[in-house]
């Protein structure tokens, strides 16, 4: 009797391709993408946003092409694309590899704790390609202390004898962009231009390698290395690579199949994609494929969700990771939150209102501009928090692509206006918890009102109706019982804000809710005040009739809101029939 094959594990922070495949844990074959990089530049720069399975596929290129894994290429990759279609490089490597997210950011030793680093790697490679060196290559390499140093003995041979020498750097300006965040631009130049260390080694790899890949987050510290990366070809936005890293709607629905042919996995396929999708998916890269190829889930978003469903049977009680709370506080500092000029802070809060703004991605800047307004969207794009959601004539429309990435905005929108106003937020969960199960809404919008009035009566009340939103959005986000959607098309228009009874993973939650909120200035009459109150109650009586929003909240009893207020005073807050 045959014997039934072994259930393959789900990869969860597997990073190494090897054991990946010698364990028998579940792969998503992107291998073709070997082939499409060798013909396309023998200098590569890629990056994408943190948790898309980067490491993975780097470490994927280093078993493909390491001249010692020839013999391991059927057990490694058989059943998968490049088995079938092998390219003439396989196998042909000395691979060097370094990953600069294992440097200490110690600014006072940093250099030496590089040195220190890439000498290490050096010293790894001389040992696992010993046979082709020279003794007197080996003692020479290892009585300097100089990363450079050795790596100019060991590639002079390589030169001369003609080696195939592949450089890879994974997570390339994981240690440069902490020090630019929490030093400053000075330091930062200090290590990437000039004679700085890092741009040394750089020119090295450039000089000696037959090939080289960089792989990170954002171009930042590569335009500062090598004066704007004209010595890499740049494939972040190229169309043919537009798919390389993430997982494709088809490779999930494969993924949740294989599990419920294994019996691990009795939801079907369709429930299962229609609630994660708002979460992970959303994702495009290239402006020419958008509306072109599918949209891409986050991987590794995906992998956390199926591996809590195939342990538990449930969805996890958190959609978002909280390993997403590490990279939300790297963006942070990275964007410098507490320090950071009014035009970026605008920015930020024109996203925040509108889900999208139209912008140019910039593929190349220095760390000098990081601060300059017009980039300020692209480097949120290469952070993940912003993606490609449509191009119009020169330029794109770039989105928040779904809730996992809105409720880090909201986090930010919180801590801005906690800054400002100090809320209890224990208390206010609790009152959203009452508006989410038992209807209870009025005092919880009546407070916020009144601490609003409180808090523009010794502060700048000039924000108007905006910075009533961008208050509300932030204190009604703090509950997950609620989906917040702000700017929500309906009927041809869009509500302020729509706060969604998440009745699919609480089932306790019964009330969902549009608010419309209605501003006017300090000088305005009754009679303008009841024009406005009138046609608010036009709109929200046609937001609720709209036929997308009955079927959002069918499990739910929506409310239909109307806020009013004259400067920072609470006019009038009633519930529309």
């Amino acid at each position: 009797m045959e014997q039934k094959e072994k259930m393959k594990q789900l990869p969860l922070g597997v990073k190494d391709y090897v054991r990946l495949r010698e364990r028998n844990y579940y792969f998503v074959d992107k291998t073709e993408y070997i082939s499409i990089m060798e013909n396309t530049s023998d200098f590569l720069f890629f990056t994408r946003p943190r948790r898309f399975g980067k490491s993975l596929f780097v470490s994927m290129l280093k078993e493909y092409y390491d001249i010692h894994a020839q013999d391991r290429y059927e057990k490694e990759f058989k059943d998968t694309w490049i088995y079938n279609n092998p390219t003439p490089e396989r196998g042909q490597y000395q691979i060097m590899f370094f990953n600069f997210s294992r440097i200490d950011v110690d600014f006072n030793k940093l250099e030496q704790i590089f040195n220190d680093y890439c000498c290490s790697v050096i010293e790894d490679f001389a040992d696992e390609y010993a046979e082709y060196y020279s003794e007197g290559v080996i003692s020479r390499m290892k009585k300097t202390d100089s990363a450079i140093q050795k790596l100019n003995v060991l590639t002079m041979e390589a030169e001369r004898k003609r080696y195939k020498l592949y450089m890879i750097v994974d997570e390339y300006d994981n240690f440069t962009n902490s020090i630019l965040a929490t030093k400053g631009k000075t330091e930062f130049e200090d290590i990437t231009h000039g004679t700085g260390f890092y741009r040394a080694l750089l020119k090295v790899f450039k000089d000696t390698a037959t090939r080289s890949l960089l792989i990170g987050v954002s171009p930042v510290t590569l335009d500062d290395l090598s004066s704007g990366a004209n010595n890499y070809t740049n494939i972040t936005a190229r169309e043919d690579f537009n798919m390389a890293l993430g997982f494709s709607q088809d490779e999930v629905e494969t993924m949740i199949r294989y599990y419920q042919e294994q019996g691990k996995i009795t939801r079907s396929v369709e429930s299962i994609i229609e609630e994660i999708k708002p979460w992970y998916d959303n994702y495009c890269f290239a402006e020419e494929k958008y509306g072109v190829d599918p949209m891409i889930f986050n991987s590794d978003m995906v992998l956390y969700y199926m591996g809590i469903l195939i342990q538990t049977g449930k969805s996890p009680k958190e959609m978002l990771d909280s390993n997403t709370r590490t990279d939300y506080e790297k963006m942070k500092q990275l964007i410098n939150l507490d320090r950071w000029d009014g035009n970026r802070k605008g920015k930020l809060e024109e996203i925040m209102e509108k889900g999208y703004i139209y912008a140019k991605i910039k593929s190349s800047f220095p760390a000098e501009r990081i601060v300059n307004p017009d980039i300020f969207p692209s480097l949120l794009y290469y952070y993940g928090m912003l993606t490609i959601g449509g191009v119009e004539d020169d330029q794109v429309k770039l989105v928040i692509p779904n809730r996992n990435v809105q409720i880090q905005y909201f986090e930010y929108l919180l801590e801005m206006q906690q800054e400002e106003y100090d809320l209890d937020t224990e208390s206010l969960e609790k009152s959203l918890r009452k508006a989410a199960i038992e209807g209870e809404w009025h005092p919880l919008l009546e407070y916020l009102a009144q601490q609003y009035k409180e808090g523009t009566s010794i502060r700048d009340s000039s924000a108007g109706e905006k910075g009533i939103q961008l208050y509300m959005t932030a204190y009604l986000s703090l509950s997950r019982l609620f989906i917040m959607q702000p700017e929500v098309e309906m009927n041809h228009g869009y509500c302020d804000i729509f706060l969604l009874g998440d009745t699919f993973h609480y089932q306790r939650v019964k009330h969902s809710y549009i608010i419309e909120l209605k501003y006017l200035k300090t000088d305005a009459t009754d009679a303008e005040a009841e024009r406005q109150w009138q046609e608010a109650v036009e709109q929200v009586k046609r937001y609720g009739a709209s036929e997308n929003v009955q079927k959002l909240t069918a499990a739910t009893n929506l409310h239909l809101i109307i806020l009013q207020m004259k400067g920072a005073e609470l006019l009038r807050l009633e519930e529309i029939s």
